[in-house]
């Protein structure tokens, strides 16, 4: 289902518009979810680049994709790499939402988990 709405979207809408991305993104937690984590990670690699360059590499939407990409390669086993990644995550939301914000507080908690 979801795959047809990512791809009735992609055509209607095109492939960059931010409710496609939701889409994609939406799909590939689907994935990451079954333990597809080949094609989530292809999703998630997609839906960060093209946020990087339509809103930049600072833009909360983009650091929500650079997170769910940190998810999938954990669940990949791929530790250091997604913690790496989940660090960058914490210090630009530090940077852009500050130190309060929820998702700050998300991913910085994550980071310690993840390093424990």
């Amino acid at each position: 289902m979801h795959g047809l709405v990512m791809e009735t979207l992609k055509m209607k809408l095109g492939a960059d518009h931010p409710d496609t991305l939701t889409s994609m993104a939406n799909l590939a937690s689907t994935y990451r979810n079954q333990g597809w984590f080949e094609e989530a990670e292809k999703l998630d690699v997609q839906v960060m680049e093209t946020r990087k360059t339509k809103l930049g590499a600072d833009h909360p939407s983009t650091l929500t994709s650079m997170a769910n990409l940190a998810f999938t390669r954990k669940s990949q086993g791929r530790y250091a790499d997604a913690l790496a990644l989940m660090e960058n995550c914490a210090q630009a939301r530090q940077r852009v939402l500050g130190d309060e914000h929820p998702y700050t507080l998300s991913s910085l908690a994550t980071v310690v988990k993840w390093s424990s």
